[in-house]
């Protein structure tokens, strides 16, 4: 190694321990064992260019070992990003843009939030996944383009491997064949609890040779250009790529190779030392310009020339008249992703009935044809979910414009992959059943912390699954998805509220829930697509006076209708409120709900799930008709009277709490 190159990675190392030690918190392990392969990886292969860190042809680089933020914040600065010097001195401090685990949005060059193991390897298969379809999406309409032509990068550790997405993801990256995704695996045989040989023992270089990866290894991850050299292999590989580099957590400190030097500051006693070691001066942030100039320069005269090709090539699709292209162009520049959706160009008879999954299939196959960025899958569920995109085929390494994604039994890694899709600007979606979400979770949570367009599909919403027994009958998965910051979550009564839930994500980008009943259900004539954007609207109004108000969502509206309509027979006159989403509904003008649901009025709640979030709407907790156990297996009908969901027991039960306060011989 150069002396150069040998002092610009230490400047690095010392610039992310300043920023360590001044913020009294992180993980200097990483940094001292691992900045030559960040080093390598932005020196000579990153196709980036720093003045655009949003540039659509980059190539991506995902941290999946977010807790490593300080050493990328270091390269990023010394790599020219638009970072000054003073954030880095704020390293994990309220509102600086350099979070203490990698955030997007936040820090320029920083392409997606890590920090929960294995999400980001997720992420990096999705994104070479979306790479791969748009690629070949520019190739139909114009050959041998290079307009969309990049690799995705992903440094990981040993417990991004540890954890089962890791598996998941690149088991399916496989299967497709994604030799553009390169991971670079910083195995140092240490977390943060002790020494990998009592936790994760099996051989990697194995591992991945059954998962049909290209395996390179470099024996000595201090060696710049050993490293340099096995990235320039592994982008010449017909297959994905692991490069396993054996490295040193902590190299150089007092506590190199041990597990106390993973996730704590070094002593001033240690970080002196270092940088004595090292030759660099005491004073913390105090970067020496050479460095800087030298690596920023090797950066852009390595890119200049390919970036002039490129510029030319989409100057040129600019000024054409392919309209596919710049459609393509604006979607990956502006995110303007557009879909002419209007539920008012469905004809549905009054006589329809239809179980609402087949509803949603068939809005679903009204969508998809009409933009090329609309895309998804199931977890092998499609045809369970019918989620299925018609007049499209499945995605492969043959086919990869396919829009239907077979992501086999992979619900966590479905979620992850469907984020890194995201994040290249598609419109996706992945589909399970409703029990399964908690599977994904982590992926969801991502979604929204992002604030990525990403719409989960879940269908066999409630106990009334039946036979499936209680493994298969969601009970507190509703409340979990609502209560997600930045989540929307809708379960619409009938197909008119499924036309509003799509008409409000296509219109939005933002992470959502779409839970969908397997029931049959008639259209009602009084629900409306154009009021699901508030989340909650009256269906049936009270006819001579206001006795009470049912909220119901999803398959239990038309029961909610049901009940409604006896209790006036016996002298209760009743609103009924669909609630498709309690998040919108929550967005609205406090006025909105004052009208729509009076303080004074008695109101129930009916939804076969778990009852603890009604209390808000409820007046009392035995008002709320829900489901606070598991469920049963057995035949539908008897498994909803047993848990006492069925219309006749709700209905008994409202007219009873009613009829203490109503004068039932006035109507």
């Amino acid at each position: 190694m150069s002396k150069i190159d040998n002092d610009v990675i230490n400047s690095i190392k010392v610039l992310a321990l300043d920023m360590i030690d001044k913020a009294g918190s992180g993980h200097p392990g990483i940094v001292l064992g691992t900045a030559p392969i960040v080093y390598a990886l932005y020196k000579d292969h990153l196709n980036i260019i720093p003045s655009n860190p949003n540039w659509i042809n980059r190539d991506r680089f995902v941290l999946s070992a977010g807790h490593g933020s300080a050493l990328l914040y270091s390269m990023l600065y010394h790599a020219g990003f638009d970072i000054e010097l003073e954030e880095l001195k704020h390293f994990r401090e309220l509102n600086s843009l350099t979070p203490g685990h990698p955030e997007y949005r936040i820090t320029p060059g920083v392409d997606v939030s890590t920090g929960p193991l294995g999400q980001g390897i997720g992420m990096a298969v999705g994104m070479a996944l979306a790479e791969r379809y748009l690629n070949k999406i520019v190739n139909i309409e114009k050959k041998n383009s290079k307009l969309i032509d990049y690799y995705t990068y992903c440094l990981c550790g040993d417990g991004d491997l540890m954890e089962g997405i890791s598996y998941e993801a690149l088991s399916f990256a496989s299967t497709q064949n994604l030799n553009k995704l390169i991971i670079l695996y910083d195995c140092n045989n240490v977390s943060l609890d002790s020494d990998t040989s009592i936790t994760f023992t099996e051989d990697i270089e194995i591992r991945f040779e059954a998962l049909n990866f290209n395996v390179l290894v470099v024996k000595n991850g201090n060696d710049y250009h050993e490293i340099s050299k096995a990235i320039k292999q592994a982008k010449k590989s017909d297959r994905p790529s692991i490069i396993i580099c054996q490295t040193i957590l902590g190299k150089d400190s007092l506590l190199e190779g041990t597990n106390k030097v993973h996730g704590k500051p070094l002593s001033k006693e240690d970080l002196a030392n270092i940088k004595h070691k090292f030759k660099i001066t005491t004073e913390a942030f105090n970067i020496d310009n050479k460095y800087l100039n030298y690596l920023q320069s090797f950066i852009n005269n390595r890119i200049e020339s390919n970036y002039k090709k490129w510029e030319e090539e989409y100057h040129e699709i600019k000024e054409s008249d392919n309209m596919g292209l710049n459609s393509l162009i604006n979607l990956l520049e502006r995110n303007a992703f557009i879909i002419d959706f209007d539920d008012t160009k469905f004809k549905i008879s009054d006589e329809y009935c239809e179980e609402l999954r087949e509803s949603n299939h068939k809005i679903m196959n009204f969508i998809s044809p009409k933009n090329p960025f609309f895309l998804g899958g199931s977890a092998d569920l499609s045809s369970s979910c019918k989620t299925n995109l018609d007049k499209s085929s499945i995605q492969s390494e043959d086919n990869p414009v396919g829009k239907n994604i077979y992501f086999g039994v992979r619900e966590h890694a479905m979620g992850a992959i469907l984020n890194g899709m995201a994040l290249s600007n598609l419109k996706v979606f992945g589909s399970t059943f409703l029990a399964f979400s908690d599977y994904q979770k982590p992926a969801i949570r991502m979604s929204a912390l992002m604030n990525l367009p990403v719409t989960y599909i879940y269908t066999h919403d409630s106990v009334a699954v039946g036979p499936d027994g209680p493994t298969h009958e969601p009970i507190e998965q509703l409340t979990m998805l609502r209560t997600i910051p930045n989540f929307i979550t809708f379960r619409p009564a009938d197909i008119n509220e499924i036309m509003g839930a799509w008409e409000y994500i296509l219109k939005n980008n933002c992470a959502t829930a779409l839970v969908i009943s397997k029931e049959k259900r008639n259209k009602n004539k009084n629900t409306n697509a154009k009021f699901v954007k508030y989340g909650a609207y009256m269906i049936r109004k009270e006819k001579y006076r206001l006795d009470g108000i049912i909220i119901a969502t999803g398959a239990e509206v038309e029961i909610a209708m049901d009940i409604s309509k006896e209790l006036f027979t016996m002298g209760i006159d009743t609103r009924v409120v669909s609630m498709p989403s309690v998040e919108l509904f929550l967005k609205q003008n406090p006025k909105y709900e004052e009208q729509l649901l009076p303080k004074d009025i008695p109101t129930f709640v009916i939804e076969a799930g778990s009852s603890i979030m009604w209390n808000r709407f409820a007046t009392k907790p035995e008002y709320i008709f829900g489901i606070n156990r598991f469920g049963m297996s057995g035949k539908t009908e008897e498994v909803i009277k047993y848990l006492k969901m069925d219309k006749n027991s709700i209905l008994e039960k409202i007219a009873n709490y009613l009829t203490k306060d109503v004068d039932i011989d006035i109507i």
